[in-house]
């Protein structure tokens, strides 16, 4: 090798070890050996739990079996009341269908309504919030007809109100679930079950005393033609005490 050649690369050597002793000393302390951030430093942004199991009702049927009208007895849950509102006629919201069945499990049934009518279910110790993001019912629900329903609301206020969501499918029992962020809300009458006004531009879903279903048109009785049934109900939300 001629010492022209030689020196040559001597000097990119020395060119090179410096280049990398400047970027050591440009990094941050510690980061060239890969030292942990200091202790000072911002935590990741945590993701919001996901409400959690509010109540669940699955229904009880009547120890004859058959088809009699719903009441409290009628409620598995014993955490929670029942409260019925519209319906009319002699036989009023009836409980039908059989415990532990798939195909036609224990369910609310509107088909000998005269008028609209709803239940509710409300929790004896705790008012639900569906206010957060991930707030939701999933529900087994059945409708015939033209009928649908529609989720309810009353409020620790007396504030009662209606959604737009339409539940169910003439086809079959079928589990659908509704995040409450997507609904659209109106005032509610609830002597007559009827909406009043036009949709809410806001609404508090932070105190719920009540939760329910409520099926806008009056039963056609037996047979297919019109009404609405509702099974197994899962709600959830976060909890608040009551006062």
């Amino acid at each position: 090798m001629s010492r022209r050649v030689a020196v040559t690369l001597a000097l990119n050597f020395l060119i090179a070890v410096g280049a990398v002793t400047s970027l050591v000393a440009q990094a941050p302390d510690g980061a060239a050996k890969g030292a942990p951030k200091a202790k000072g430093a911002a935590p990741a942004k945590q993701t919001p739990a996901r409400a959690g199991l509010f109540f669940k009702e699955v229904w009880k049927q009547n120890p004859n079996g058959g088809e009699a009208k719903l009441t409290q007895a009628n409620v598995d849950n014993a955490e929670l009341d029942l409260h019925i509102y519209g319906c009319g006629g002699p036989e009023g919201l009836l409980m039908t269908g059989f415990d532990n069945s798939d195909p036609n499990p224990t369910h609310t049934w509107t088909g000998v309504c005269e008028a609209a009518s709803m239940f509710t279910l409300s929790h004896k110790t705790k008012f639900a919030d569906l206010s957060p993001a991930s707030a939701r019912v999933r529900v087994n629900a059945k409708t015939s007809g033209f009928h649908k329903l529609r989720p309810v609301v009353k409020t620790s206020e007396g504030v009662w109100m209606i959604g737009n969501m339409e539940i169910g499918t003439n086809a079959d029992f079928l589990v659908t679930e509704v995040n409450f962020s997507e609904v659209r809300w109106w005032r509610l009458n609830a002597a007559k079950v009827a909406p009043t006004g036009n949709a809410l531009a806001t609404v508090d879903l932070s105190s719920i005393d009540e939760f329910g279903f409520a099926d806008m048109l009056a039963g056609s009785g037996h047979g297919p033609g019109g009404w609405g049934d509702v099974a197994q109900i899962e709600l959830y939300a976060n909890s608040k005490p009551r006062q």
